[in-house]
């Protein structure tokens, strides 16, 4: 009996080494426990790569592969098909001569596409090969944001979507409280809301999204997505849909309907696949109603451990160096949205082991992580990062992680906690990581105890890298080197991203972090008695130690053609 092709196509993957037989054997039993396709499961686990799966398919099917970041469609053709197919089937067209129309797609073998193509074009269909990831964000920005005059043309426009997987979702909440309320409530549990609510969230993870913003206007209710570090318009929903969208979000999230007036704090988990994702929410009221947040929280990027981060391998050295000591305080410093919390969780999670007492106290908990006991502040009831860390300390912990250190009582707490036998990892709002140890002391903490406690303290920031689909050698001006200060190297070639649809015309696609990594040690710690600055502090660090500063390692990182210049002066200007 001759077997499926992607069967085949799994053969040959085995065959090649590009998967392990055992790696294999896991994904299969996965694939009868949940009734998931077998290379949905590869590729959801990193097994495989879209890529490879495209390479292979495409050589068995005889079909041409293509790269969509090197084409630009032509806006006319995308006239022929309707947004809602286009999502409908993941296709998208790339050219169109005489009667015959050339798309793309991920799956050549749905032959009722091919056909409801032919009927609906009058053209003949001809096929090529991209991955399914390549094709939906080319819709998405080809596409580009959608004004949607009523939530059932949204629907049609996007397609039909399985139901999201809402994990504990209430269902308990008071409806009577006036007819309005249950008036909104009603509607928010109808398909159309319910849908688009969906969709929103299916395509802010398609699209690599940290936030969901939904911001009411006065005339309309703006959708935006934050992607690497900036926010994209996507949609436009009528006005009138405002108040049963923020409803279905506020089912979804725990929180009270019928507060219209006060803030309010939230958060509810999916499961797509194999993959739990938490939201973080936040409703703000405004002039225009309640405006809501979403925090995307991935727990999956936590499991990559120090090694996964992205550092250079000296910086993990170091890193991993400080985690093995049995007790001191770690510090990570820089302003919001730096990527200190993912640092610190990923670190948590790799020392979360069954012979350790993990308890973290947080303003709010992000990330919720199984084994570790997680404290929420609560400073309405008293509950302060102080008292919280006061009494966790009777609970006998191995490892404290404090969300941030905001006050002098904290700091002392702290300190001391890192010094009778615990470690304390916690982040600081300051520019460099010298910076920290002059913030701990004028907070009040004596310097002998400060000098005592630190083991290390790193700074980090967040850089956009260059598009790997549009990256581009090009010339620096010497104008702008010698703005920096620097001679750039005879021969040396600089790259940046021409901007291209995957990368949304920016010439940037994902980030990485940038550090500058202070380890403490006993002339340090002399120095920190002995009252020096840390600009004293720091020189020291550079001269005799060979730290790397935050724009040393941003220099390098432009150097080895993975980020941009003008990024680089973006990222350490602004500390």
């Amino acid at each position: 009996m001759t077997k499926p092709l992607k069967e085949k196509i799994i053969d040959l993957l085995v065959e090649s080494k590009s998967l392990k037989k055992e790696d294999l054997d896991d994904a299969l039993k996965l694939q009868k426990e949940k009734g998931i396709s077998l290379d949905k499961i590869l590729l959801e686990k990193g097994l495989i790569t879209e890529r490879e799966l495209l390479i292979l398919l495409a050589k068995e099917l005889n079909i041409p592969p293509i790269d969509l970041s090197k084409y630009k469609i032509d806006p006319e053709l995308l006239n022929l098909i309707p947004e809602r197919i286009a999502r409908q089937y993941h296709i998208i067209p790339i050219s169109q001569i005489g009667s015959t129309m050339t798309v793309a797609m991920s799956d050549p073998f749905n032959i009722f596409a091919i056909d409801d193509l032919k009927n609906l074009t009058g053209y003949e269909v001809d096929v090529v090969m991209s991955t399914d990831s390549d094709i939906v964000k080319a819709i998405s920005i080809y596409y580009g944001k959608r004004t949607i005059s009523s939530m059932a043309e949204m629907v049609k426009e996007f397609g039909q979507t399985e139901a999201l997987d809402i994990i504990a979702e209430s269902e308990t909440m008071a409806l009577d409280r006036d007819m309005e309320i249950g008036q909104t409530v009603e509607e928010s549990r109808k398909a159309p809301i319910v849908q688009v609510v969906d969709l929103m969230i299916r395509e802010a993870l398609k699209q690599r999204a940290s936030d969901i913003h939904i911001e009411p206007a006065e005339t309309d209710l703006r959708v935006r997505y934050r992607i690497d570090g900036n926010l994209h318009d996507v949609l436009s929903l009528p006005k009138k849909n405002q108040n049963a969208i923020i409803v279905r979000l506020k089912i979804m999230s725990r929180l009270d309907i019928t507060e219209w007036r006060l803030p309010q704090d939230g958060r509810f988990k999916i499961k797509i696949a194999i993959r739990e994702i938490d939201f973080r929410v936040s409703v703000l009221p405004t002039t225009f109603g309640q405006k809501i947040v979403l925090r995307i929280l991935d727990k999956s990027n936590l499991s990559i451990g120090l090694d996964g981060l992205g550092f250079f391998p000296e910086t993990t050295v170091l890193f991993k160096e400080a985690i093995a000591k049995p007790f001191g305080m770690i510090l990570v410093t820089g302003p919001t949205g730096s990527g200190k919390s993912t640092t610190l969780y990923s670190i948590v999670t790799q020392l979360n082991t069954i012979d350790r007492n993990i308890i973290t106290i947080e303003e709010p908990v992000e990330y919720l992580i199984s084994g570790i006991t997680q404290i929420p502040v609560k400073s309405e009831i008293g509950l302060t990062f102080a008292n919280g860390l006061r009494s966790l300390l009777r609970q006998n912990p191995d490892i404290i992680m404090i969300g941030e250190i905001r006050d002098s009582e904290t700091a002392d707490i702290a300190v001391k906690a890192s010094l009778t036998g615990q470690m304390v990892f916690s982040t600081l709002h300051t520019n460099d990581a010298s910076g920290a140890i002059t913030r701990l002391i004028d907070m009040g903490v004596e310097p002998f105890l400060v000098s005592s406690s630190l083991i290390m303290v790193c700074a980090q920031r967040l850089c956009r890298k260059i598009c790997s689909r549009c990256k581009e050698p090009y010339e620096v001006s010497t104008a702008m080197f010698d703005k920096i200060g620097l001679k750039p190297q005879e021969g040396a070639v600089f790259y940046h991203g021409k901007g291209c649809t995957f990368c949304r015309n920016t010439g940037y696609l994902g980030r990485m972090g940038v550090l500058e990594v202070l380890m403490v040690d006993d002339t340090i710690r002399e120095m920190i008695v002995k009252g020096a600055s840390s600009d004293e502090i720091k020189n020291f660090a550079v001269k005799e130690r060979e730290m790397t500063t935050l724009w040393d390692d941003a220099i390098k990182k432009f150097k080895m053609g993975l980020t941009t210049l003008e990024e680089v002066l973006r990222i350490t200007t602004e500390s």
